[in-house]
């Protein structure tokens, strides 16, 4: 019996082995979306960008969702961008794990959501662990910030520049440093 779609493994949390019959066709995906990729990082019409975004995710962009190009992202269809998001200059998500981003959400310039990752152990370091990244409503996500996989970014959080965030973040609180620790609390 064959295995189960890749992409459906992927967002499911499944670890891919680098020898999987099916790892092919993560790299046709990312040259597909690098044509649309193309087309969007040179448009400077923002329905063109919002349209070309809804292509890449296979999903309906909306339009108080603003992103300033160049933008990168190496799948497309596993990102949920909700309203009034605001995505600043090159950004990079990876998204074969899975990003969610609810609305109001702000993004700065320069910053990488990574939901994928590689075990720790070498003879398996290329193998591909997928976990999804979850961003909530209202969050500021600040300039040159790294979220790793397997993160849930809190209702409200700040997450400051330059920070590293490997560990989810509560509601209402600001996170700064490498490795991202809590700064204070939101009143």
């Amino acid at each position: 019996m064959d295995k189960a779609d890749i992409f459906e493994r992927l967002k499911n949390g499944e670890t891919i082995p680098c020898d999987d019959p099916q790892a092919y066709k993560m790299r046709e995906a990312s040259y597909a979306t690098k044509e649309l990729l193309l087309q969007m990082n040179s448009s400077f019409d923002s329905a063109e960008i919002r349209n070309l975004l809804s292509r890449i995710t296979d999903s309906i962009i909306d339009e108080s969702v603003a992103v300033f190009t160049p933008f990168y992202i190496n799948y497309g269809k596993h990102t949920k961008i909700g309203k009034n998001v605001f995505i600043n200059f090159n950004c990079t998500f990876l998204d074969l794990g899975g990003i969610t981003i609810e609305d109001n959400v702000l993004i700065a310039p320069n910053v990488s959501i990574l939901s994928e990752g590689h075990p720790v152990s070498p003879e398996n370091r290329h193998s591909l662990v997928p976990k999804s990244i979850h961003i909530k409503k209202n969050a500021w996500i600040g300039a040159g910030a790294t979220i790793l996989q397997g993160v849930t970014i809190g209702e409200n959080a700040i997450v400051s520049a330059g920070a590293v965030v490997s560990k989810d973040v509560p509601d209402n609180t600001i996170v700064g440093g490498i490795p991202a620790k809590i700064i204070k609390y939101i009143e």
